[in-house]
């Protein structure tokens, strides 16, 4: 069973790659379980077309961008619930998760007003800070559930110790939720980079995203089907490898932490 599972999970991806590979007048042929004549040049022109590979740049500056900032964000955010207790903290980091629960697109209109008005619309910036509101909660809380399992006793020692803070904080703590830290950055990058609608509202040109480009295909002779697909394989690809490089810290996220 697990084996069909996991051959019927591969198949949307073995079928885009087989389209990526096709030419156009091939796909729109008819049903083919492989390339006929095998082609790139989908890949090349995505490659050599400043509008196709600028969209993947813009995309990976402003997913950068929001994971520094999110997790920047949430480290002291999720330190402070997890070491202190002070009046509606509960209710406040209840507050911070309502604001994940929200859809972007009631967050859409305020934004473009805003943006629009300070100059920021059209550039990584406004979608990256945009995306920090839903991320920055997420991080929080799963940060605060690594944090809560970290001995108080670490934090009192290393104050005898004489470490100031910020050297406690860095030296010491963050390797001990490094685990944690992994696990957010992914979460993060991931909402980031597959988020279109706040993406497309908030950029027209300049900093116009993959995911939008990718939705204006279209052309007087049709859809372009195999230049759609090896786009299509090529937003894959991060986070594929996103998911490579913390693969472990995933695992002990949903062992350990709040995942």
């Amino acid at each position: 069973m697990m084996t069909l599972y996991l051959l019927f999970l591969m198949l949307p991806i073995y079928w885009l790659v087989n389209m990526s590979l096709k030419t156009n007048m091939e796909i729109t042929s008819g049903l083919t379980l492989w390339p006929r004549d095998i082609t790139f040049d989908n890949y090349v022109k995505i490659f050599t077309d400043e509008s196709w590979y600028s969209g993947y740049i813009n995309s990976l500056t402003y997913v950068i961008i929001n994971t520094v900032l999110s997790i920047s964000f949430a480290l002291p955010a999720a330190y402070a619930f997890s070491r202190y207790r002070f009046l509606g903290d509960k209710h406040l980091f209840f507050w911070l998760l309502t604001n994940r629960m929200a859809p972007p697109a009631v967050f859409a209109l305020p934004f473009f007003n805003l943006y629009s008005a300070i100059g920021l619309f059209d550039t990584p910036w406004a979608v990256a800070l945009a995306h920090c509101l839903f991320n920055v909660p997420l991080a929080v809380w799963i940060l605060e559930g690594f944090m809560s399992g970290v001995p108080r006793e670490i934090d009192e020692t290393a104050a005898i110790d004489g470490y100031s803070f910020p050297h406690f904080f860095v030296k010491i703590f963050m390797p001990l939720i490094a685990s944690g830290i992994g696990v957010a950055a992914f979460f993060c990058f991931m909402f980031s980079w597959v988020e279109l609608l706040l993406a497309r509202t908030l950029t027209s040109v300049t900093a116009k995203p993959i995911a939008a480009t990718m939705t204006r295909t279209v052309s007087a002779a049709g859809m372009d089907w195999g230049l759609l697909a090896a786009a299509g394989v090529l937003t894959i690809v991060p986070g594929a490898l996103v998911i490579w490089f913390v693969r472990s810290y995933i695992a002990k996220g949903f062992a350990l932490g709040r995942v």
